[in-house]
């Protein structure tokens, strides 16, 4: 049957659509890998908490300070996205903001205290504010709407890739040269991707139609911008946003407190601690993966959107706060590990889904801001959730503090389930925006 389809087509336009799809999954890998920087550079700090606590005598409460100072300012610099879409060519965009973070692992090389570690931190935060959002609609200027859950996925993914190939990496530098090594290799890792994203990027046939840009053949046509309100007070807008900004707060606190957990909570070694940070990573990257690709071929065969970029996500993230709620009453440090994998893997599709849902209901000229501020706003869960499991953490004692923390949060994690449940339907909502 393919072979009568494509027969059927002459030879330039098969050739020409099979190079297109070569192109976009490329740069569409090439934007993942700068999401595994940046989700990297995020990590780094979770690996390094019980060394750089023990040199720079800091408590729990510390160390969450800086995991929320790092979030206050990732959530303000979200609100940069649109601005710099509008500003500056994604090429460039793309380039100064990865410069930046690779600039903000210096600082700790130089001099090492409290407070460089803070401002450090809260500038990379700043910086890597817009990245996702600019990531994404680079990624999506490559792929339709109905195609855009398993590259979306991709990009989700980049955290899981960051925790399953790079942190075990990192825990080994960390083991044989000390935690500023880490820093170091962040930072030419950021450098040379510059290199490389100048010499091939190019913006794709689905992106937005800036002035003097000629539509490609089977790109979207140019749309009337709408009200920035009309979108954000969507039920789809505002139920997803309640639904990110519940994982992503268990995000950021597995981000920052996972290895901790696993060295003071469970009692295993500060190597194996590090190396098994990326087990729920391998679950997540597994559910994101399924979810996406299986959604992606049931949309472009006109199933709902509203089952499965909405029912499906609420369902995982429901899975995902049970699992974590259940958490205090499981005594045996394996089943503890399998718990918190499984529940984070579940609950991770949220990302995805959600995100190409959002992508559904605005035109794609708004895509940029549409996402800047729906993701600065969900990041604002990273800003409380690190600094209060810390303070949960010192209160008690180091398995009883993470576990409660994991309990809160869970029980946060069902509730925005609930409400995503009842909301989102992208398919609803664009009619409504666009119509």
């Amino acid at each position: 049957m393919t072979s009568i389809n494509l027969g059927a087509l002459p030879a330039s336009a098969v050739s020409a659509q099979q190079e297109s799809r070569v192109k976009a999954w490329g740069f569409t890998l090439l934007l993942v890998f700068l999401f595994v920087v940046n989700w990297a550079d995020k990590a780094v700090l979770g690996l390094v908490a019980q060394p750089l606590g023990q040199e720079l005598h800091l408590t729990a409460s510390q160390i969450g300070l800086v995991g929320s100072g790092f979030f206050l300012a990732y959530a303000i610099g979200g609100f940069l996205a649109g601005p710099i879409n509008k500003w500056m060519a994604m090429r460039w965009s793309l380039v100064v903001l990865a410069l930046v973070w690779a600039a903000c692992m210096l600082p700790l090389l130089v001099v090492a205290n409290f407070g460089v570690l803070l401002i450090s931190r809260v500038a990379l935060g700043l910086a890597e504010g817009p990245s996702g959002a600019l990531i994404y609609t680079g990624v999506y200027s490559w792929h339709p709407v109905e195609k855009r859950g398993l590259p979306g996925a991709c990009v989700a993914g980049a955290a899981s890739i960051a925790k399953i190939a790079l942190a075990p990496a990192l825990a080994v530098v960390i083991a044989a040269w000390g935690w500023r090594a880490a820093f170091l290799t962040l930072g030419i890792i950021g450098v040379a991707w510059c290199g490389i994203w100048l010499l091939s990027w190019r913006e794709g046939p689905y992106g937005e139609l800036r002035e003097g840009k000629r539509p490609a053949p089977g790109g979207p046509v140019r749309q009337p911008s709408v009200r920035w309100l009309s979108i954000f007070c969507t039920p789809t807008f505002l139920g997803a946003l309640a639904a990110v900004f519940a994982m992503y707060a268990v995000v950021t606190v597995i981000l920052t407190w996972l290895p901790s957990y696993f060295e003071v909570g469970l009692g295993y070694s500060r190597l194996h601690a590090g190396t098994m940070f990326g087990f729920p990573s391998i679950a997540a990257l597994s559910a994101m993966a399924l979810s996406a690709f299986v959604g992606d071929r049931l949309i472009a065969r006109r199933a709902s959107t509203r089952i499965l970029r909405g029912v499906l996500p609420a369902l995982g993230l429901l899975l995902c706060g049970l699992a974590m709620v259940a958490l205090p009453y499981v005594r045996h440090p394996a089943v503890a590990v399998l718990v918190v994998s499984l529940g984070y893997g579940m609950g991770t599709i949220v990302f995805p889904l959600l995100n190409a849902a959002i992508s559904q209901i605005c035109p794609p000229q708004q895509l940029a801001g549409t996402l800047g501020v729906f993701l600065a706003v969900m990041s604002v869960g990273g800003i409380i959730a690190p600094y209060l499991t810390g303070r949960i953490v010192d209160a008690s004692s180091p398995a009883a503090g993470f576990a409660l923390a994991f309990q809160i949060f869970g029980a946060l994690s069902v509730l925005c389930a609930v409400i995503a449940l009842l909301t989102v339907n992208p398919e609803r909502d664009a009619a409504r925006v666009m119509g």
